[in-house]
């Protein structure tokens, strides 16, 4: 597969500073070297530029750093949208903010070449809110919503050229959702895998049921990883910890069917912030999932000591 690598160094979205590092944590923890040692080619373009900021206002004041992540939406639009040409684009966070840009760019290439587009989204939280739902004002909370074409984003977000149907989207792991996200995702119509639901059914049966419905479409898959989606015991690097995520296997688990269904065709790698770490732990937790989605099995994984 030819991959090309896309960095992300955004953290206007979140609460806390640290996440701009991510791109380079994830360099340093060897990322190009294992997806080329599993036989793809790699491209790794550097970070993205921020587009020109503009002035913008609006009605909810608790909002933080709009004319910024609006920026960076049309930037990394025309980032993804370049990139998806004739490779997987793999797009390094930077907090969540980053996929109103990617998952914008990547419909657009997909609506273009008359491909349905779906999304799973591995994430604590389904960051589905609107700019007037919003109370924290944190950006990272509205990707999805903007890119599936909620109301509220137009004259403040670029405009889409091509919107993700909220039917093909597959939220998985949630385990914090605020009220008006819980209405939203229910009136959209966005499946929802909660904690509970892994729990009670496994993630298998659940995965395999929605890569069913990718093929059955023959449909692209996009991927958004965000580290909260991981319980913090494994992934501490995050600023947005929720307790009683995925486990260690359960995540592999994941990548390891993505791998095999053939369907993947884009990834955002979100949220690490290496300020929080321990020596590299979680940088290095999201190199070997990428690496098992990417075609690496048990069988052929390095052995460490710890």
């Amino acid at each position: 597969m030819r991959c090309r690598i896309v960095g992300a160094p955004v953290e206007d979205g979140a609460g806390r500073m640290g996440c701009e590092m991510g791109p380079s944590a994830l360099r340093t923890a060897g990322l190009v070297a294992a997806l080329r040692a599993l036989g793809h080619e790699v491209v790794d373009m550097g970070p993205a530029r921020r587009a020109r900021l503009r002035a913008l206002r609006h009605a909810n004041a608790a909002l933080k750093a709009l004319p910024e992540v609006a920026a960076w939406t049309e930037a990394l639009r025309e980032a993804a949208y370049q990139a998806s040409a004739d490779a997987m684009p793999i797009f390094l966070g930077g907090d969540h903010s980053i996929s109103a840009g990617t998952l914008s760019g990547v419909a657009r290439r997909a609506a273009e070449n008359g491909r349905p587009l779906f999304v799973l989204w591995l994430d604590a939280h389904p960051d589905f809110h609107t700019l007037d739902t919003t109370v924290s004002g944190n950006l990272h909370g509205v990707p999805l919503a903007y890119a599936s074409g909620q109301p509220g984003f137009e004259g403040y977000f670029p405009d889409l050229p091509a919107r993700v149907e909220p039917t093909r989207i597959c939220t998985f792991g949630l385990r914090s959702v605020d009220p008006a996200e819980r209405s939203a995702l229910t009136a959209a119509g966005v499946t929802v895998h909660d904690m509970r639901a892994i729990d009670e059914h496994g993630a298998a049966p659940l995965m395999r049921d929605f890569i069913a419905r990718v093929a059955a479409a023959d449909g692209l898959l996009h991927v958004s990883l965000d580290v909260d989606f991981l319980d913090p015991g494994i992934a501490p690097a995050v600023g947005t910890m929720v307790p009683g995520g995925a486990t260690f296997r359960e995540a592999h688990l994941v990548m390891e069917m993505l791998s095999d269904s053939g369907l993947v065709t884009s990834l955002d790698l979100v949220e690490l912030n290496p300020f929080l770490d321990e020596r590299g732990r979680t940088a290095t937790l999201l190199v070997d999932l990428t690496a098992s989605l990417l075609g690496r099995r048990i069988m052929d994984r390095p052995t460490r000591s710890f």
